[in-house]
């Protein structure tokens, strides 16, 4: 007759171990000493949009004004004006050194804003 064998180094689940501990996902551990702080709501994109546009207005304003030099640039050179279009391409390089300093600019005053 064969006898029932466990492999090397594992035992069989006594009648007397705890049942094992499932986790929930959904809740933060529970640890000894410790209390974590309140999670923030989700916030949506066009929430997060709205609230960086009103820290910050000009980067969008500099979006918007690269694109734009940009679309109308690229007409103007499709049509055949190149004077135009060299006039615009020049335009959309001074929108978006307007844009990269507005974003610099806003770091600097939440850098600023949050250490006072």
């Amino acid at each position: 007759m064969a006898t029932a064998t466990t492999p090397v180094g594992q035992t069989q689940p006594s009648k007397t171990d705890p049942p094992p501990i499932v986790f929930d996902l959904s809740q933060p551990p529970a640890i000894e000493g410790f209390t974590p702080l309140p999670r923030a709501k989700e916030e949506t994109f066009k929430d997060k949009f709205i609230r960086k546009t009103k820290e910050n207005p000009f980067v969008p304003i500099g979006c918007l004004g690269t694109a734009g030099a940009l679309i109308y640039g690229l007409s103007a050179f499709r049509q055949g004006k190149t004077r135009q279009s060299q006039l615009l391409m020049r335009a959309r390089i001074f929108a978006q050194g307007f844009t990269v300093v507005a974003i610099i600019v806003g770091v600097a005053a939440t850098a600023l804003k949050s250490k006072q």
